[in-house]
């Protein structure tokens, strides 16, 4: 090899521009993909969660997503825009499927290429990762192009293992190991979620695992968990079919139209299959619409609000057309360990004149202050309402205010902004265990019952605060 004190200006220059050259591929395939919203969002929860699940539907590029940010990991090479989580020393990492079959067609797919072309040398790239950062591999005994670990040259010029492994080979096979990294492609049984992820329980980052999977199981333990009973360390984020921008509408329909009916939503939305035990029993699309641009001034609006702190505080826009009796959802807010304060500034563009319609917990007093809640919003700028919710009768039952949104939905009375993805996931997963309606995530569709049952006091979208109330012999001031 002839060293740089060899070399003359011409050589050096022409060795600078085919390692550029060469830098510039890399970045081609690892530092070029441009991942869509949902995508993104999935890397930058990585940074605050232990726990990411990235729950979608089928062909919307869930294990894309993994397999990416795993070659991120394992080359060392981030984009300059990366907002998840980064290694600064050659990882470990552990990547899991259903079957050595599955893993090989899927995530290894991704990662390297189709059994055979790893071995290509008249190829650069058969996969994400470029072959020249493939120091080594090993393929599995028996498995038919199942590789059994790889071996890649990390940036710092130390080396990253990955290893694949499967729930097929049961618990055992995710024991031992101590490793930086485990993502887990397609639900994994709730016994080696738990194996595996062990392992992180080291270093740099702690404990840190990724799923992606369609939730073709249902409301299985492991959906259950991050869905109903998360823990402060575990997050998902959603993607649809909607999300996936590499399909047309038309080609989007068509799949749709494909699946059966009874796999339709979690196969293209990632939504649980939940069966009869689903709250509202219609189609999304007939509640969604799109973005209204111009909003009449004689609509009216009104706002819910659903006070938390530990389980988010959220918050719910409504218009209301009288004309044809129907609310529009126009935005959300939601937001744990949120001050009155800290709330009324997030929500301040909906405007000061807006009514703000208010649950019984609105009554309790703060222990320090002993301020109503409702009172302390009113203090921090939001126009509340004199007295809590309740409809014209003066009750205030949840199952009414339900069976009236219900009602609203299936006349074409209540309609969605296409945008409010946390809206509708709620609403996806709003269901009733045992006939009793499960009480967890499901902040922003109270703060719409809220809104709904007030819909009487709505102002007009141009109506000046002074003249917000008109029954003040039913809503007296504070």
């Amino acid at each position: 090899m002839i060293s740089a004190g060899q070399m003359s200006r011409p050589d050096i220059l022409a060795e600078i521009a085919i390692l550029e050259e060469i830098n510039r591929r890399d970045k081609e395939i690892i530092s070029n993909f441009a991942p869509y919203e949902r995508q993104k969002e999935f890397y930058k929860v990585g940074r605050k969660y232990a726990e990411t699940c990235l729950m979608a539907g089928n062909q919307v590029g869930k294990t894309l997503s993994a397999a990416v940010e795993a070659a991120y990991h394992l080359t060392g090479k981030y984009p300059e825009d990366w907002e998840g989580i980064v290694f600064d020393k050659a990882p470990v990492i552990w990547i899991c499927g259903e079957t050595g079959e599955v893993i090989r067609d899927t995530s290894q797919k991704y990662l390297v290429g189709r059994p055979g072309e790893l071995e290509d040398e008249s190829e650069d790239y058969t996969g994400i990762i470029p072959k020249r950062k493939i120091i080594a591999s090993k393929k599995a005994q028996n498995s038919n192009g199942l590789l059994d670990y790889l071996v890649v040259d990390h940036i710092s010029e130390k080396k990253s293992y990955a290893y694949f492994k499967a729930y097929a080979k049961g618990r055992q096979k995710f024991q031992g190991e101590t490793i930086d990294w485990i993502w887990f492609d397609e639900e994994p049984p709730p016994d080696i979620y738990s194996e595996g992820l062990t392992r992180t329980n080291n270093g740099q980052h702690g404990r840190h695992g990724v799923l992606t999977f369609t939730p073709l199981l249902g409301m299985s333990d492991i959906v259950f968990k991050f869905l109903q009973d998360p823990t402060a360390a575990q997050k998902v984020v959603n993607m649809t079919i909607e999300d996936a921008d590499h399909y047309s509408r038309e080609e989007k329909d068509a799949i749709i139209a494909g699946y059966p009916d009874h796999e339709r939503e979690a196969r293209a939305k990632g939504i649980p299959i939940m069966g009869s035990g689903r709250v509202f029993q219609v189609p999304e699309s007939s509640i969604v619409e799109k973005r209204i641009e111009f909003v009449p001034n004689w609509w009216h609006k009104i706002a819910g609000i659903d006070f938390g702190w530990d389980h988010p505080s959220a918050a719910v826009l409504v218009l209301y057309n009288p004309d044809t009796d129907c609310i529009h959802v126009r935005s959300t807010f939601k937001a744990s360990e949120q001050t009155p304060l800290m709330f009324s500034v997030a929500v301040r563009p909906w405007g000061k004149d807006v009514p703000w319609s208010w649950p019984h917990d609105g009554l309790q007093h703060d222990k320090g202050s002993g301020v109503q809640l409702a009172k302390q919003y009113k203090d921090a700028g939001l126009n509340m309402m004199p007295e809590r919710c309740t409809f014209t009768d003066g009750t205030n039952g949840v199952e009414a205010g339900i069976m009236e949104m219900l009602d609203r939905m299936q006349t074409n009375r209540f309609k969605v902004d296409e945008s409010l993805a946390d809206w509708l996931q709620e609403f996806r997963l709003y269901h009733r265990k045992d006939g009793v309606i499960q009480k967890i995530m499901d902040d922003l569709i109270s703060a719409t019952r809220y809104a709904m049952m007030m819909i009487r006091y709505a102002v007009p979208v141009q109506l000046a605060m002074d003249s917000a109330y008109e029954e003040p012999a039913v809503l007296q001031d504070w």
